[in-house]
């Protein structure tokens, strides 16, 4: 049961989203820019990065969606597994793996990330966009989890309706929601929930 009066019909992030829709544009806008846009690392292995930090916080709902879009992105849902479960044996490179040990440490702490990790990253080809883009992901995901678990969220454990959101997100980012005046309070949450999510 969420700590406030959040609508009961969305699960996630997308309903604090509902509630505060002030504050959810530019949460939705970050999250676009930095998993969504071009950028050097394929937005698969961007997702892979969110998905990882959420399953370090222990956030359900962030781990699942994020990782059905990077599984949707890579063509391989065994990968994302691998990786929530110990990323030093999965099939990435090893500049992602370099840059997970950064994103891991930021979950913990930033001050923990050294610079010894900084050039480890830099020395596997690693730009300074992407370090830094994943320092922001690791803090931003530790955000969107504690928003997402701090206010008691509904947490579908029907992974069955993931997939779909993943889907959504993977084609088409986190600018914009599919609720509207003429969503049916009672819809799926597989469909309300595609667009909203971050």
């Amino acid at each position: 049961m969420p700590h406030i009066n959040l609508p009961q019909e969305l699960p996630g992030i997308s309903a604090a989203f509902a509630f505060r829709p002030e504050t959810a544009k530019p949460m939705r806008e970050l999250a676009h820019v930095l998993l969504h846009e071009p950028n050097s690392l394929e937005p698969g292995e961007r997702e892979l990065i969110a998905t990882y930090v959420s399953s370090l916080n222990n956030c359900y709902f962030c781990q699942t969606s994020h990782g059905a879009a990077a599984a949707c992105h890579l063509g391989n849902s065994e990968i994302v597994t691998q990786v929530a479960s110990d990323f030093t044996q999965a099939p990435i490179s090893q500049k992602l793996k370099s840059l997970l040990v950064i994103a891991g440490k930021v979950q913990q702490g930033g001050k923990l990330v050294t610079e010894a990790d900084v050039q480890a990253a830099r020395a596997l080809g690693a730009t300074d966009i992407e370090i830094h883009d994943t320092v922001l992901i690791a803090a931003a995901f530790c955000m969107y989890n504690r928003y997402v678990d701090g206010l008691a969220t509904w947490q579908p454990h029907d992974e069955a309706m993931y997939a779909p959101m993943g889907k959504h997100l993977a084609a088409h980012g986190y600018r914009t929601s599919s609720i509207n005046a003429n969503s049916p309070a009672g819809a799926p949450a597989a469909d309300v929930a595609q667009a909203v999510h971050a």
